[in-house]
């Protein structure tokens, strides 16, 4: 549908994400299919209304992806009032503490890892509380061994940043290099440049545990260097939080936090 290219081609120049635009682009197409619209022009905001009241969400964080794609697509495409679509309400936030893992758990596991790939990837994303998309987007140039950093590139909400290199890490990165022969990516798959997120989270449950994903090694890195007695505000700049709100839960699932509060018997 060509409306939905012109849609594109404005996130694109507003820079968005190459997978936001895809997310927005399919929950669009979605609602024009699902209401048989012929003639999107047409379109008022009291249809937005009733299709998002009686949609059936997954979860708070599919809710807020459909609000904000159709709204854009209304403001951008459409040209519809902004007063009317900012009186559109957003669920409340779920308030769930993060999953951590314990500290020597994680060291006692990755230790009996055999695989160099992937006793790597859970290292590296541990060491510095990395995403999987920061994973499997790492190039070979990416790592500065001179510097003892690595180059974040274009990670989420388009944002670089560098992270501090272990010697740990990269004495295990050089070994893995020297076995595998990575090409361009750091980590390849069996049949393509990168490793997937699939692959990612896979791995994490079968040396660390079916009730874990990859998501959780960067919890539990950040918990980690908290109850280590790194400033939270270094935290913050190491995982690439825009807020110090959204590190500071981090403080709710320290132990370490607990453990030092006098209780009153």
């Amino acid at each position: 549908m060509k409306i939905l290219e012109v849609l594109k081609n404005k996130l694109r120049y507003k820079n968005y994400s190459n997978r936001t635009i895809e997310t927005y682009i399919s929950y669009v197409s979605k609602f024009l299919i699902e209401n048989k619209i012929h003639d999107p022009y047409q379109l008022t905001t009291k249809e937005l209304n009733k299709y998002l009241l009686e949609y059936s969400y997954s979860s708070i964080s599919q809710q807020n992806q459909i609000i904000s794609s159709l709204k854009l697509f209304y403001k951008l495409i459409l040209n519809k009032s902004i007063i009317h679509l900012d009186k559109i309400e957003r669920p409340r936030s779920e308030k769930k503490l993060p999953q951590v893992i314990n500290k020597e758990y994680l060291f006692s596991k990755i230790s009996k890892i055999d695989n160099l790939k992937h006793k790597s990837i859970i290292s590296l994303a541990y060491s510095v509380g990395l995403r999987v998309s920061e994973i499997i987007n790492l190039k070979i140039s990416d790592i500065d061994s001179k510097r003892m950093i690595i180059n974040i590139i274009q990670a989420k909400g388009r944002k670089d940043r560098i992270v501090p290199l272990s010697e740990n890490i990269l004495k295990l990165l050089r070994e893995y290099y020297s076995t595998y022969k990575p090409k361009e990516y750091l980590f390849n798959g069996q049949n393509s440049l990168k490793y997937s997120t699939k692959s990612c989270n896979q791995i994490v449950k079968k040396y660390l545990g079916n009730e874990f994903k990859f998501h959780t090694l960067r919890h539990s890195s950040a918990t980690t260097l908290l109850e280590s007695g790194t400033d939270l505000r270094i935290i913050q700049k190491l995982l690439g939080h825009n807020n110090i709100k959204t590190t500071e839960i981090y403080t709710h699932v320290s132990t370490n936090i607990l453990r030092n509060i006098n209780l009153p018997i």
